[in-house]
């Protein structure tokens, strides 16, 4: 039967290559002058701080440059609220959204169902979901309706069996 498998992953080599530019525009960009602001990756979290909370959300805005440029979607971006620290530095964490959670594992299932086809099911498989159906243009159209709905993670689908 077949199947294929969706998944939400993030290419971590783009991500880094992504900070690695801004950090480095930053560093260059009159606008950024004395302002220390600096993008740090670590553990899937990136730490952005700032003299100001406006340069903050300036090097936020660059960030989100790059990672477009670099094909990573902005949906993995989870933007916590910005901190205050000493001397009125700002400082902002973003942890980096991965894998499917059971909330949007139930809304994949909940889509597919809502399709209507008799011949397609799908199934929770950890942080991924198997859809498997009779028809491989049943599997395509179900493709084509998880791309068209807007959920909270990016999706790549993956391991397309005939």
């Amino acid at each position: 039967m077949p199947s294929f498998d969706v998944v939400s992953e993030i290419d971590l080599q783009e991500v880094r290559n992504a900070v690695d530019q801004a950090n480095r525009e930053a560093t260059t960009r009159f606008d950024f002058k004395g302002t220390n602001a600096v993008v740090e990756l670590a553990d899937q979290v990136l730490t952005l701080s700032a003299s100001t909370e406006d340069r903050l959300r300036a090097l936020y805005t660059l960030l989100e440059e790059k990672l477009v440029k670099r094909n990573v979607s902005l949906k993995t971006l989870d933007p916590g609220k910005i901190d205050t620290a000493s001397h009125g530095s700002a400082r902002q964490r973003v942890p980096l959204r991965a894998g499917i959670s059971q909330e949007v594992g139930k809304q994949i299932n909940k889509l597919v169902k809502e399709m209507g086809l008799k011949n397609l099911s799908s199934s929770i498989q950890g942080d991924q979901v198997r859809i498997t159906g009779k028809q491989r243009d049943d599997l395509q159209a179900a493709i084509a309706r998880l791309k068209a709905a807007d959920l909270v993670v990016p999706l790549q689908f993956t391991n397309f069996r005939d």
